[in-house]
């Protein structure tokens, strides 16, 4: 941290029940040399990634479907998203995080992934960076049916689909996922199937 603008004045610990909520006051100098003090929450849930896997023969995607509690609270009607397989890095480098997420989710031991971007998600709130990659799978690399892990109760329904009706969903309000929408979105651009 060395922005000269901003002076960190205290961190007060909300919680930290699953992931952490700070209470930070802070300094913001501005161009005049005003001074103005701001309270804000931050949300630190850890970093994460995020894959899209793509088959440009077949051209197909796999995505996962499950509950998500936060939008169910939120007007999602049913809780249940469509996205693109991601964890968090659990000290993990993003590359080793999302190979092993791949596998643990839709059940395909893949090898070699590209990183495509690395994104603030929330950054008004959270601080979680989200690393984003695409990688190429086809048949012989399921090593099983996936699901995510039973001790980690996540229910992962696995969903290959063509890639145009994965990228019709976007516009049909199936899919409202930030990642897979900007995943979704990169393959088209780039014509990766």
């Amino acid at each position: 941290m060395n922005n000269p603008k901003i002076t960190i004045q205290k961190t007060e610990l909300l919680s930290d029940n699953w992931y952490i909520l700070n209470k930070v006051t802070y300094d913001y100098q501005e161009e005049d040399k005003n001074v103005e003090t701001h309270i804000r929450e931050v949300y630190d849930r850890g970093n994460g990634a995020a894959i899209l896997l793509y088959n440009s023969i077949q051209k197909t995607v796999i995505l996962t479907r499950q509950f998500r509690l936060p939008s169910y609270l939120n007007g999602n009607k049913t809780g249940m998203m469509i996205e693109v397989c991601a964890g968090l890095l659990d000290k993990d480098h993003p590359e080793q995080c999302i190979i092993r997420e791949t596998e643990e989710e839709t059940g395909y031991r893949i090898a070699k992934v590209q990183k495509v971007m690395e994104t603030y998600m929330s950054p008004g709130a959270v601080t979680e960076i989200l690393y984003l990659f695409v990688g190429e799978y086809d048949e012989t690399m399921k090593v099983h049916e996936g699901g995510g892990l039973d001790a980690e109760q996540e229910h992962i329904e696995v969903m290959e689909l063509p890639f145009d009706e994965a990228y019709a969903m976007i516009a049909t309000g199936e899919i409202k996922d930030a990642k897979t929408v900007m995943l979704l979105q990169y393959a088209k651009i780039n014509k990766l199937v």
